[in-house]
């Protein structure tokens, strides 16, 4: 069996604590034993802790553990629910290329780090889609947290709670093949060096650029 990567354990963390199955407030299972109930590494789970710390999610506590900050899951509005892929990457357009601008601004280096895992995870991914899709929705997730806007990452998790609906799953069947699993990884790699480099402009044209392309992708799956 393949080992989990640690964003595919942050997704497991994510849904759980979305589906109630951990409270707000609630401290989680030891490490150690969460750990062995997931069947990954000790730290993998760091990891996937790290993720969900910057998302918000969870909190740890020095000699304490590891508790649930995220408020309890509102419904999912109809303009979320009801959105198209690409009403998603239009809405993206909006807001991304400034997240960028803002990254360079407000972020510290353990988001470049995050950033850099997480490019690393999906240039990992190119024969498995879904792992591609789970690490680039972390990716724009940790762009979001970087800039420290709590509205904004508020934004982004509502623009990507489209991407666990039906349609979305439907396009990223007919669109996520090798060759544009590997064109996306450069350009989030152009992206990251542009964040890394403190070129504000040059990482909003990228990430344009980036969208662009997965706007490209989804008209011509649309009109297969």
């Amino acid at each position: 069996m393949a080992r989990k990567s640690f964003s595919e354990v942050a997704t497991e963390l994510r849904q759980l604590i979305d589906d109630g199955a951990f409270q707000r407030f609630e401290r989680l299972p030891p490490s150690r034993k969460l750990a062995e109930d997931m069947g990954v590494a000790r730290n993998t789970l760091r990891d996937a802790f790290y993720q969900l710390e910057k998302e918000g999610l969870l909190k740890t506590r020095a000699g304490s553990g590891t508790y649930v900050t995220a408020v309890e899951q509102e419904r999912v509005p109809a303009a979320v629910e009801d959105a198209t892929p690409l009403e998603l990457i239009d809405a993206r357009f909006a807001l991304e290329p400034h997240i960028c601008r803002l990254c360079v601004l407000h972020g510290r280096r353990e988001d470049f780090e995050l950033l850099e895992i997480l490019c690393q995870t999906m240039e990992g991914a190119v024969d498995n889609p879904v792992a591609f899709a789970e690490a680039d929705t972390a990716f724009h997730r940790a762009l979001s947290a970087s800039t420290r806007n709590n509205l904004l990452i508020w934004l982004i998790g509502q623009i990507n709670t489209v991407r666990s609906l039906d349609e979305w799953t439907r396009m990223r069947h007919l669109t996520l093949d090798e060759q544009i699993i590997r064109h996306y990884n450069a350009q989030h790699r152009e992206v990251l060096n542009a964040l890394r480099s403190r070129e504000p402009e040059r990482a909003a044209v990228k990430m344009k650029e980036h969208l662009e392309t997965a706007r490209h992708s989804l008209m011509r799956a649309a009109e297969a």
